[in-house]
């Protein structure tokens, strides 16, 4: 915040630390004068050069690291620090003699109106410690020691800026996959149907929760969502797997429970993939009713127009994998009225660390209550809300 009286730019010009303002695309708009007496140029020499041919030196790596820092600064909209830079200083009172100094740039971003960097104020910080230092033996292995460190913190911002593009490039794959296996539901003839996925923090942009919606030949709607046990890539590899297998099986078999039936043994020889759970519905609209099967999933919400929601939990299974004998799956009905809501979800939805998922489910089901005259998008928006941020999570609200 600006205070009324106070000249900023008489600041910046009397500071004792050298500083640049530069542009976004890193052209020199200023120097102070402790800048202008560190490099031996004058104002008028530096404005409008491009930054990296202001330094008094010719460490290539010390550029390379103040060009990183710049771009990380454009990219993060936050303060960053480079690696050490090498400058050889003349002697005031002993012309031709150099002393070697080391400086280390702090670069910072000034954002206009709508968050977006402006410009940088470039800083630098002296560092060699060698500031009124004697010629002992003690100062001469501090110094070493101080140079060092600084050369090793050079590495590893060197290497940090690797993995960042790296993590950068992997996250844009991981992306695109999650894009394509899990791609916007099907339009419905007669329904609405709104979904959402939100995967744990800290992982990549990707997570072993999916979902289904699909339309079949015979008019009625098939409705899935399954959860693979872990994060990440791996995860969604045997997630995009199963999501298949099971969205092909159902527009072939008869009923949800066969369906779960073959994706159980299909489970048995993919890698990762037993302990999953699933649910699958199919609504036939026609005639108001929901069949279901579960294979060890929360069971799905029916939020009826008076805003009482009702659990279906009739037929539920171990996961896919986890009986040691297979056996056929259960199944049930359940019928509706004109403008209920169905609602799938996996478990980062309503769980909770020490907290009984009853309490979770309780939760799910005021919020329905609480949120029933909302559309489609906008109840499944507040329903992802609710996760845990400590699991994935995916919704898929069908309104009837």
């Amino acid at each position: 915040m600006k205070v009324p009286g106070i000249d900023y730019y008489a600041i910046f010009e009397a500071s004792p630390s050298a500083m640049l303002v530069i542009t976004p695309g890193f052209s020199i708009l200023d120097a102070n004068q402790s800048y202008q007496e560190l490099v031996g140029r004058t104002r008028e020499e530096l404005l409008g050069q491009y930054v990296f041919d202001a330094f008094p030196q010719e460490d290539e790596s010390g550029l390379a690291d103040l060009e990183a820092s710049l771009r990380r600064v454009l990219e993060s909209r936050a303060q960053d620090v480079a690696g050490p830079i090498r400058h050889d200083l003349e002697e005031p009172d002993r012309p031709g003699v150099f002393a070697e100094r080391y400086w280390s740039p702090v670069n910072a971003p000034v954002l206009d109106s709508e968050g977006q960097v402006a410009l940088i104020v470039h800083r630098l910080e002296e560092i060699t410690g060698l500031v009124h230092a004697g010629s002992g033996e003690g100062d001469y292995q501090h110094r070493q020691m101080e140079l060092e460190l600084y050369a090793r913190s050079r590495e590893l911002q060197q290497v940090n800026e690797r993995l960042r593009q790296a993590n950068a490039r992997e996250r844009q794959v991981a992306i695109a996959l999650q894009e394509a296996m899990l791609p916007a539901p099907q339009a419905l003839a007669h329904h609405r149907a709104a979904v959402r996925y939100r995967p744990a923090v800290h992982t990549l942009n990707v997570c072993g929760d999916w979902y289904d919606v699909t339309q079949l030949p015979s008019g009625d709607y098939a409705v899935a969502v399954g959860d693979v046990v872990g994060h990440g890539l791996s995860a969604a590899g045997v997630m995009g797997q199963l999501r298949s297998a099971l969205s092909a099986a159902i527009r072939v078999v008869d009923g949800p429970a066969t369906a779960l039936d073959g994706l159980d043994m299909y489970a048995r020889d993919v890698d990762g993939a037993l302990s999953t759970t699933a649910v699958q519905t199919v609504i036939a609209w026609a005639d108001h009713r929901i069949t279901y099967s579960s294979a060890g999933h929360p069971p799905p919400a029916l939020a009826d127009p008076d805003g009482t929601v009702r659990f279906l939990d009739q037929a539920t299974d171990p996961p896919l994998g986890a009986a040691l004998d297979h056996a056929p799956r259960p199944q049930a009905t359940a019928t509706y009225s004109d403008g209920a809501t169905l609602v799938l979800y996996t478990d980062g939805l309503i769980e909770r660390r020490g907290e009984d998922i009853d309490e979770g489910m309780q939760r799910l089901a005021d919020h329905l209550t609480r949120h029933r005259d909302s559309d489609v998008e906008a109840l499944a928006e507040a329903l992802i809300d609710l996760n845990s941020a400590t699991d994935d999570t995916a919704v898929v609200v069908i309104r009837l």
